[in-house]
C-alpha cells in the first residue's frame, strides 16, 4: 500500500537556494549569523549576504559559471557558507569533501565530479596538494587549491571578493544542480548525488511543517557540514530561518558542553555517538541547559532505551528524523510538540511524501504492520547520480520511487520505525537478525561504551552475529559476560556468537558504523 503524509502538502519552491535561504539577510542584517566558538570571531547576516555577493562576483571573473563544479575541502568554519553560496550565485555547483578524506579518495572524487577548482585550508592543504598532483597525474588537468585562510603557494579565497555584478545566466531549479555531496546509496562506491536546488529549497518547506526555528534560536554546529545532515540543518535551515549557528571546527566534547551551557544553545542536531555523552557523561550534570529546547538526533539508528535516557537526563524534547543523502536529505521527523510518540520512531512523513513499505526479494508490498524496504516518492527525491545512469535506475524506478535499502515498518498511528539496512541484516540458519537490536543491548550494559555487530562465518560457513566491543573507561567484562548479557534478551537465533575487543568502532563523520571496514578485516583477524 502507498502511506501519505498526514500533514497538508507544501508548494514546491521554484528558487535558487541562495536566494531562498539569504532573502531575509537584509531583515537580519545586524543579527549574528555564524560564530566561531574558537575564536569568536562573528559574521552578521549583513556580512555574510555581502561576502557571497563579492566572491561570486569573484568567481565569474575567474571563469566559474552555470554547470562547474568547486570542491569544498574543510572542515566547518564560518566561510562554509560563503563559498557555497557564492558558487551557486555564480551558477556553479558544490562539491563537498570529507576533511578526513584521504588524497586518493579525494582525488577520485575530484575526478569523478569534474572538478574546475579547489578551496580547502591550511591546516589541510597538503592533503588537498597530494590529491590534486594525483587528478594531474592520472588526467593531465590541473586543478587550483585556493584557502579560506592563508598557506604559503595558494591564493586567498578572499582575495576574490570584487565589487559588481555577476553575469546573469538561466538557472532552471528543477533542472541545475546546487550541491553535489557523495553517498555509497545502498550498495557500491561513493557516487556524486544530484541535488537541485528545488530538492534543497522543497526540502527546507517540508521540514518547516513539523519543526520551526527563528531568528530567537542559537544553534550549536558539531555535525559536518560536509555531510547532507549538517549541511541542511546546521546550514541552510538555520540560515534561511534567520537563527545564530554556533560553528565547531571540529568534535571536542569539551568544547561541545562549554558552548551548550555559555552560549545558551536552544536547538542541538547530532548523531547516535553524541546522545551516548548526554546520556552517560558525569560533567552533564552540572551544566545549565536550562535554554535548550530540542535535540533531534538522525544519520544513525537510535536505540528506544539512550532516547529515553537522554530525554529524562536533560528535561527536553528529544526527537529523530530519517533520510539519506539521496533525499535531500529528509522524508520523516518528529514534529515539535508531538510527545505521544513512541520513543526509536522517526517520526511522520514529511509533507508531500509517500512511501511504500516493499518486500527486498519479491519486490511487492509487506503486509500491514510488517517490516519492509522503505521506497519513499517526494519533491526531496535525489536528480540522480553523477554520470552513473544505471545506478540511478537502480536506486530511483521509473515511477520516482526511491528505494532506500533500509527496513522500516509503521504503527497503526503512523509513527514510523528504522529496523536497520537490506544489506546488514545477518541471515542465521534463514533467520534475519537486525545489528542495530543487538547494538541496543550491548550498550545498555554499563561496561560497555561502544558496540557494533556484524555477520560473520563459523566453521561450517553459517553467518553468525559478532560483537565489537569497546570498554568504559576502566570497566572489565568477559566474552562470556557479553554473550549472556545478549542472549538473555533475545530469541536464541539472536545471540552473539562471537566477540571481539577493541579501541573504537570506525564510523563515518555524520555517526553511521562502518561496518564494512569491519568485515574487511576479519579474514585478517586472528
Amino acid at each position: 500500500m502507498i502511506y501519505k503524509s498526514k500533514y497538508p502538502e507544501v508548494a514546491v519552491v521554484d528558487r535558487p537556494v541562495h536566494e531562498w535561504v539569504l532573502g531575509e539577510a537584509a531583515r537580519h542584517a545586524t543579527r549574528p549569523a555564524m560564530v566561531d566558538v574558537s575564536s569568536g570571531r562573528t559574521l552578521t547576516y549583513g556580512e555574510l549576504a555581502a561576502l557571497v555577493r563579492q566572491l561570486a562576483a569573484g568567481l565569474a571573473a575567474e571563469g566559474i559559471g552555470k554547470g562547474d563544479v568547486v570542491a569544498l575541502h574543510s572542515p566547518n568554519t564560518i566561510l562554509f557558507p560563503v563559498i557555497l553560496y557564492a558558487t551557486t550565485t555564480a551558477g556553479g555547483t558544490v562539491t563537498t569533501l570529507s576533511p578526513l578524506a584521504t588524497p586518493a579518495e579525494i582525488a577520485k572524487q575530484l575526478i569523478d565530479a569534474e572538478a574546475r577548482l579547489m578551496v580547502s585550508v591550511s591546516a589541510l592543504i597538503e592533503s588537498a596538494r597530494a590529491a590534486v598532483e594525483l587528478v594531474r597525474r592520472q588526467t593531465g588537468r590541473d586543478i587550483e587549491i585556493l584557502v579560506c585562510d592563508t598557506a604559503d603557494g595558494h591564493r586567498s579565497v578572499l582575495g576574490l571578493l570584487r565589487d559588481g555584478d555577476v553575469p546573469t545566466f538561466e538557472l532552471d531549479p528543477a533542472v541545475d544542480v546546487a550541491v553535489l555531496p557523495y553517498s555509497s546509496g545502498t550498495t557500491g562506491v561513493p557516487k556524486g548525488v544530484m541535488l537541485t536546488h528545488r530538492n534543497l529549497c522543497t526540502n527546507l518547506e517540508q521540514m518547516n511543517g513539523l519543526h520551526r526555528i527563528d531568528e530567537n534560536d542559537r544553534v550549536i554546529a558539531i555535525l559536518p557540514f560536509f555531510h547532507i545532515f549538517g549541511l541542511t540543518a546546521l546550514v541552510n535551515n538555520a540560515l534561511h530561518r534567520g537563527a545564530t549557528v554556533y560553528v565547531h571546527s571540529r568534535f571536542d566534547l569539551d568544547a561541545f558542553l562549554t558552548s551548550l551551557e555559555r552560549d545558551r544553545i536552544t536547538h542541538a542536531y547530532v548523531a547516535p555517538p553524541v546522545m551516548l555523552v548526554l546520556a552517560k557523561h558525569p560533567a552533564v550534570g552540572n551544566l545549565d541547559l536550562s535554554h535548550l529546547r530540542r535535540v533531534i538526533c538522525a544519520a544513525a539508528p537510535l536505540d528506544a532505551g539512550l532516547q529515553a535516557a537522554v530525554a529524562d537526563r536533560l528535561g527536553v524534547e528529544i526527537g529523530q528524523a530519517y533520510g539519506m543523502t539521496e533525499l535531500s536529505p529528509a522524508s520523516h521527523l518528529h514534529a515539535d510538540g508531538n510527545l505521544d510518540e513512541p520513543v526509536a520512531c522517526v517520526g511522520h512523513l514529511l509533507p508531500s511524501t509517500r512511501a511504500r513499505l516493499v518486500d527486498p526479494v519479491t519486490g511487492l508490498d509487506v503486509a500491514a504492520g510488517q517490516p519492509g524496504e522503505v521506497w519513499i516518492q517526494g519533491p526531496q527525491v535525489m536528480k540522480g547520480y553523477f554520470g552513473r545512469p544505471e545506478d540511478t535506475d537502480a536506486t530511483v524506478d521509473a515511477d520516482g520511487w526511491l528505494h532506500t535499502g533500509d527496513i522500516g515498518r509503521v504503527d497503526e498511528n503512523g509513527n514510523w520505525f528504522i529496523v536497520d539496512r537490506v544489506k546488514e541484516l545477518i541471515k542465521y540458519k534463514g533467520y534475519q537478525v537486525a545489528p542495530a537490536e543487538l547494538e541496543a543491548i550491548l550498550l545498555s550494559h554499563p561496561h560497555i561504551a561502544d558496540a557494533a555487530v556484524i555477520g560473520v562465518n563459523d566453521e561450517e560457513n553459517n553467518e553468525v552475529p559478532k560483537a565489537f566491543v569497546v570498554l568504559a573507561p576502566g570497566a572489565s567484562i568477559t566474552v562470556d559476560e557479553v554473550m549472556a548479557h545478549v542472549g538473555g534478551q533475545v530469541a536464541p537465533y539472536k545471540k552473539i556468537r562471537r566477540v571481539e575487543f577493541i579501541e573504537a568502532i570506525p564510523k563515518a563523520a555524520s555517526g553511521k558504523i562502518l561496518r564494512r571496514q569491519l568485515r574487511e578485516g576479519e579474514p585478517t583477524r586472528p
